[in-house]
């Protein structure tokens, strides 16, 4: 899609001799020598190795009492060295993709490794330390083998270790398991950031919604949702200061933190107005919240389409909502839809606006 973008806008540029046809080539030709962010064939070969490695523990374990005990430890300690002797001698040959699938291998064979022992020798233990024994040597191996693949492997641990937590305890907050789900988000994000897996970042910001949003269900308080409120719109703010270490880490993250602050921001209004219904308290909110997405669209809007987008949301959805609750009740429905129906043209028309400006604004730049 973008390939396709790119050749167009060289196309109108070498025809309004803004660029050599020479060089339009040559830039062409650089981005299609780039390794590509999506690769089918490494998607298919991630799947394989799932699949080889379930086979792998599943005949193990079908098998697992007819199999000596010392047997039992020297194959699965065997399969172990065999899958990481075999992927750092594809990594040497520049067999990205074969390495990536073998280590999938490896790191779901260490967390069948760890259960079937533990359950041989009734070693003492519990599910949740098997979930952070797996998440760890999973991390190990990413950082060691430098691999995106395992780092996706990490994030998916990560949220499976914050489910068997929730199912063990119920969804009550017990001891100082709850805040490991935040400490393997920040884990997966720097292996994000160390093995450039960009697409797994999302793992973890997904993982950090989560847990707030089971936060919320422990209390139902509007403090709870103002301070997701507040905390996300800091962040927003805080995203686009030009202080050098906070914008070069934003920038090399693309539109993420930018993104799930403000979607932290909307969950906190929503909340909000779940928690008020009626009064002068909801009408401080509604302003509130139309003033959180210009905010946001005037310090991301320009360059992150994620934050724009969700913006125009949460503006519209709030001024149908404020229309639905003060006209709909002094109105018919027939004159709520009509009302209804100005709002939206009045938001398309500053959306139209907005986007002109910013057009301007990126025009004004280049020049």
């Amino acid at each position: 899609m973008y390939r396709g973008r790119l050749e167009r806008d060289l196309s109108l540029w070498v025809g309004k001799g803004l660029l050599g046809q020479e060089t339009a080539t040559t830039l062409l030709a650089e981005y299609d020598g780039r390794p590509a962010s999506f690769s089918l064939g490494r998607v298919l070969m991630a799947l394989a190795a799932v699949l080889l490695a379930s086979a792998i523990l599943l005949v193990v374990a079908s098998n697992w009492e007819a199999i000596p005990r010392l047997v039992r430890v020297g194959v699965v300690l065997a399969l172990i060295w065999v899958v990481h002797i075999a992927a750092a001698r594809m990594l040497a040959r520049g067999a990205t993709a074969a390495a990536g699938g073998l280590l999938v291998i490896g790191a779901m064979s260490f967390g069948g490794a760890i259960s079937l022992v533990g359950q041989m020798y009734h070693l003492s233990g519990d599910e949740q330390t098997v979930m952070y024994l797996w998440f760890a040597i999973a991390t190990i191996s990413a950082i060691l083998f430098r691999s995106g693949a395992v780092t996706v492997v990490a994030g998916f641990l990560s949220w499976a270790s914050f489910a068997v937590y929730l199912q063990n305890y119920d969804t009550h907050w017990v001891g100082l398991d709850p805040w490991m789900a935040p400490v393997m988000a920040a884990i997966t994000i720097a292996l994000v950031r160390y093995t450039d897996a960009e697409r797994a970042r999302h793992l973890a910001y997904l993982l950090l919604i989560g847990w707030l949003a089971w936060l919320y269900t422990l209390y139902e308080e509007i403090a709870v949702a103002l301070a997701f409120a507040v905390g996300g719109m800091a962040a927003v703010v805080l995203a686009a200061l030009p202080l050098p270490r906070i914008a070069s880490l934003v920038r090399t993250a693309g539109a993420a933190p930018a993104f799930y602050s403000f979607l932290v921001a909307a969950i906190g209004f929503l909340l909000l107005h779940i928690e008020i219904e009626g009064g002068w308290r909801l009408v401080v909110l509604g302003v509130a919240t139309l003033a959180a997405s210009v905010l946001a669209i005037a310090l991301h809007g320009r360059d992150n389409g994620a934050v724009r987008y969700l913006a125009y949301m949460s503006f519209a959805a709030e001024m149908l909502y404020l229309a639905s609750v003060t006209v709909g009740s002094i109105l018919g429905t027939s004159s709520l839809f009509l009302f209804s129906g100005l709002v939206v043209a009045l938001v398309a028309w500053l959306v139209i606006r907005l986007e002109r400006r910013f057009s301007a604004n990126a025009q004004g730049e280049r020049a």
